[in-house]
């Protein structure tokens, strides 16, 4: 019996597959709870017209983690922090400013995207990776300056 699967079964494979299961396991089991449907030519069809789309909004989001890396490229942002007379800040420098700083500058980044390998404590100039999709980075010049 031929099904496609609506769900990861364990042992059988994941949602999408087109698999080939005995007559009763895929009656009895696989299409009793709801796990495969049969593999007729509409549902064959239908399978093949979505992963198509979703190839195609896969591109789309690599197209644009591309166009943000390229507007990152270069660019330096500078955050003006309370810190002491030697250059300590009062407490880090988070990935939220950071962003936010981005955001008044027109470039949209998700704080969870920002790498930072250790926490900024201290004035100076850093730079961090942007992970913009997988696979693809982006390199942030970051300058934290005292607050005057």
């Amino acid at each position: 019996m031929k099904l496609i699967l609506k769900a990861d079964v364990k042992g059988q494979g994941k949602k999408g597959d087109i698999v080939n299961v005995s007559d009763g396991y895929g009656r009895n089991f696989l299409l009793a709870r709801g796990l495969a449907e049969e593999a007729t030519a509409a549902n064959l069809n239908s399978i093949n017209i979505k992963k198509q789309a979703e190839a195609f909004h896969k591109e789309q989001e690599r197209q644009a983690a591309m166009a943000l890396r390229e507007s990152l490229k270069g660019k330096e942002i500078t955050l003006y922090v309370k810190c002491g007379e030697t250059g300590k800040v009062f407490g880090s420098v988070t990935a939220k400013e950071i962003a936010d700083r981005l955001a008044d500058e027109g470039v949209v980044v998700d704080k969870r995207q920002i790498v930072m390998k250790e926490s900024i404590k201290q004035v100076g100039q850093y730079q961090l990776e942007v992970k913009l999709y997988p696979e693809i980075t982006g390199k942030l010049n970051l300058k934290v300056e005292a607050a005057k």
